[in-house]
C-alpha cells in the first residue's frame, strides 16, 4: 500500500465477540506492522478492559441491547442509538479508516452503519450458527461476511459469504503431544479417566449446581478425576470441593491447552469460541448449552455439531433425568469416544484467523479499500 493502513475493529459485550476481534487485529498487525488499529466498543462492557490489556486503544459508545421486557434501558435505546451513530460518525471522520471490521455486539451496529454511509468497506465475522441481530442488520452493506458454519445463506447474501471458522488460541493446534505435560501440570493419575468441566470465564450456575450434586457419582461410581472450572462468579462457593480426593476446582484455567490435553471427556457450554476450540481439540464432548443467551445461540451451535455426529448434547431441562445415564455410557464406551473425536475433528477450521485476514487483504489488493 502507498500509505499506512488504518483499521477500526468493533465487537464486544462478551468474550465471544472480543477475542476474535483481538485475534484479527494481531494478525493484521503482524502483516502490516505500521498499521494504525482502533477498537470501538460499548461503554461499561468487558471490551473496555480486555482490549487495552491486549495493547490496543478503544473508544466507548453509549449503547446497549434491547431487553426482552420493558425497562428504562429500553426506553433510552433510541437516544443511545442516536448518540452512538453521532459518535461513530465523529470517530470515522477523525480516524479516517481504510476498512472497518465488525465481530458482533451492540457497538458494531452504529459504527459499521456509519462506515457504510461513508462508503468505507466493511467485513463481518459471525461466530454463531444463528447470527445475532446486529450482523443480520449489517450484512447488506458488508463487502465480505466470514462465517464458521455451513448454510449461512439462510441469513446472509450468498455471494458475500466465506467460510473461515472462528479464531482460536494457536497453542491448541499441538495438544496431541501434550498429554503427559497436562497430567503433570494438574497432578492427575494417568490410569484414571479425567473429566474437564467448562462453564465459561464467568461460570455457569446450572452446570456448577449439577457437578456439585453429582460429584460422588463421578468420583465414586465412575472412578473419574475432575477438573472443574467453575468461573469467577462462583469460585468462593465451590472452592471447598478441592479438598476432596480426585477433585480440583479452578476459578479459571490459565493453561487451557494442557487441561484439554489431559482430558478424556469434556462437559462444556456451547459458546461459539468454545465450540470452535473443541473441534480442534477433538475430544468427546457433552454440550450443555445455556438457554439464557440471545436467540438461543448456544443450542443451535451445539446442534450443528451433534447433527454431524461430533458431540452429545443435553438441555438443562434434561439434566436431572438423563445426565447420569448419558455420561456413564460415554465413559465406558471407548468406541463412541473415538467416533465422537474423529467426527468433531472433521469440523475444525484451525486457520480461521489467517483466512479472515486473507479476505481483508484481498479487499485491500483489489482496490475495494482506498489507497
Amino acid at each position: 500500500m502507498s500509505k499506512k493502513l488504518k483499521v477500526i475493529l468493533s465487537g464486544g459485550g462478551t468474550g465471544g465477540h472480543i477475542y476474535p476481534a483481538i485475534a484479527i487485529a494481531n494478525e493484521l498487525r503482524s502483516r502490516y506492522p505500521e498499521a494504525s488499529v482502533l477498537f470501538v466498543g460499548a461503554k461499561d462492557r468487558m471490551e473496555m478492559q480486555k482490549v487495552p490489556q491486549a495493547g490496543y486503544e478503544i473508544v466507548g459508545l453509549w449503547i446497549s441491547g434491547i431487553q426482552r421486557k420493558l425497562t428504562l434501558s429500553n426506553l433510552l435505546f433510541p437516544i443511545k442509538l442516536l448518540s452512538s451513530l453521532w459518535k461513530s460518525r465523529k470517530v470515522i471522520k477523525e480516524f479516517n479508516p481504510d476498512i472497518v471490521i465488525g465481530t458482533g455486539g451492540f457497538a458494531s451496529g452504529p459504527l459499521l452503519k456509519m462506515a457504510n454511509a461513508k462508503k468505507i468497506p466493511t467485513v463481518l465475522q459471525e461466530q454463531n450458527s444463528f447470527p445475532g441481530i446486529t450482523n443480520k442488520w449489517l450484512s447488506k452493506g458488508a463487502e465480505k461476511i466470514c462465517v464458521a458454519y455451513d448454510n449461512m445463506d439462510r441469513f446472509f447474501p450468498q455471494d458475500k459469504i466465506v467460510k473461515t471458522g472462528n479464531p482460536v488460541r494457536q497453542d491448541l493446534l499441538s495438544i496431541g503431544g501434550k498429554r503427559n505435560l497436562g497430567l503433570s501440570k494438574y497432578k492427575l493419575d494417568k490410569d484414571q479417566k479425567t473429566i474437564l468441566i467448562l462453564g465459561g470465564s464467568l461460570g455457569a450456575r446450572r452446570i456448577n449446581q449439577l457437578i456439585e450434586k453429582e460429584l460422588d457419582f463421578l468420583v465414586q461410581k465412575q472412578g473419574a478425576q475432575v477438573i472443574w472450572q467453575c468461573g469467577k462468579l462462583y469460585y468462593d462457593e465451590y472452592k471447598k470441593y478441592t479438598d476432596r480426593d480426585h477433585v480440583q476446582v479452578h476459578q479459571f484455567l490459565d493453561t487451557m491447552d494442557l487441561a484439554y490435553a489431559a482430558a478424556d471427556v469434556i462437559i462444556s457450554r456451547a459458546g461459539a469460541s468454545s465450540v470452535s476450540e473443541l473441534c480442534i481439540v477433538a475430544k468427546p464432548v457433552l454440550f450443555i448449552p445455556s438457554p439464557n443467551v440471545a436467540e438461543d445461540h448456544q443450542t443451535k451451535n451445539a446442534k450443528a455439531i451433534v447433527d454431524q455426529g461430533g458431540a452429545l448434547m443435553l438441555k438443562e431441562s434434561e439434566l436431572d433425568s438423563r445426565f447420569r445415564h448419558t455420561l456413564s455410557e460415554l465413559l465406558k464406551n471407548e468406541n463412541v469416544q473415538l467416533q465422537l473425536g474423529v467426527a468433531i475433528k472433521k469440523l475444525a477450521l484451525p486457520n480461521a484467523t489467517s483466512d479472515i485476514a486473507d479476505q481483508i487483504e484481498k479487499l485491500i489488493e483489489n482496490g475495494s479499500v482506498k489507497n
